[in-house]
């Protein structure tokens, strides 16, 4: 299975209609939906990105197989893909929280 990892807000996950494909909100802005095959490097990212935005997270683990969307590398090292439509349900093989420090930072996942 080669995997690509996206991290939203829950409070974003849960008010999707999990009948229909995903769309985060942030799509209507970018056009696409921010993913990272590293799931090492995605805390640092979301620290970066959205450590004083409050609230609880979660990752979604993507199988890229099983993607209908085009996935496009924008960045160099390819580690960065974006999804360029919405995200349908039988790809996401593993949804789970990310945890975080007091002071907003996000924690390394474990594996499982």
């Amino acid at each position: 299975m080669d995997l690509t990892y996206h991290a939203t807000p829950k409070e974003h996950w849960d008010a999707c209609d999990h009948d229909q494909p995903y769309l985060p909100p942030d799509f209507a802005a970018g056009g696409f939906i921010h993913c990272t095959d590293s799931v090492e490097s995605l805390p640092s990212v979301l620290t970066t990105y959205y450590k004083d935005q409050p609230g609880e997270w979660i990752v979604l683990s993507i199988d890229k197989d099983r993607v209908s969307a085009p996935i496009l590398y924008d960045d160099p090292d390819n580690v960065f893909p974006h999804l360029y439509g919405s995200l349908n349900r039988d790809a996401i093989v593993d949804v789970r929280g990310i945890a975080r420090s007091d002071d907003g930072r996000f924690l390394p996942i474990v594996k499982t």
